[in-house]
């Protein structure tokens, strides 16, 4: 079975990197389709693949279960589950991440604009997409954004 610890350190590298390539793929429109499959499908994936292994490892936790805050607090003493839980939080925010900058360019939101809304969206998940979506309706019926790639 999966180690949570290793699990764990090999997923930050990937997870930062993944952030990083949506920042790229912001302002290098070719980079985008690639940058964006890996970022919404791939690495997510591999998350869950790793979440459903550890949780079925880390769901044996005595005491553990979702009906309370003590079930929760047992379950996740668990270091399986705990990481199991911390990958569901990686793999959930980037799929928003990756949404936020395919929504974008239609949106009219500018590039530059979007770049806070992911760091909040990885360090405080619900946090960057309620900024981004305060951008979205700010800039409702202006025509999309006009990246550095299409002003020529």
């Amino acid at each position: 079975m999966l180690d949570p610890s290793t699990t764990f350190d090999l997923a930050g590298p990937v997870v930062l990197g993944s952030w990083a390539g949506l920042i790229f793929a912001l302002f290098v429109k070719p980079a985008r389709p690639v940058a964006l499959t890996f970022t919404q499908f791939v690495v997510p994936g591999l998350l869950a693949i790793a979440y459903v292994l550890l949780i079925w490892v880390g769901m044996g936790a005595e005491g553990g279960g979702f009906g309370s805050i003590g079930e929760i607090r047992a379950l996740f003493a668990d270091d399986s589950a705990l990481v199991a839980g911390w990958f569901h939080y990686l793999a959930f925010d980037l799929f928003v991440g990756s949404w936020i900058v395919r929504d974008h360019t239609d949106s009219g939101v500018p590039a530059l604009l979007v770049i806070p809304c992911l760091p909040l969206a990885f360090l405080f998940g619900p946090s960057g997409l309620l900024l981004y979506l305060a951008l979205r309706l700010a800039f409702r019926g202006r025509a999309p954004a006009l990246s550095p790639e299409t002003q020529s």
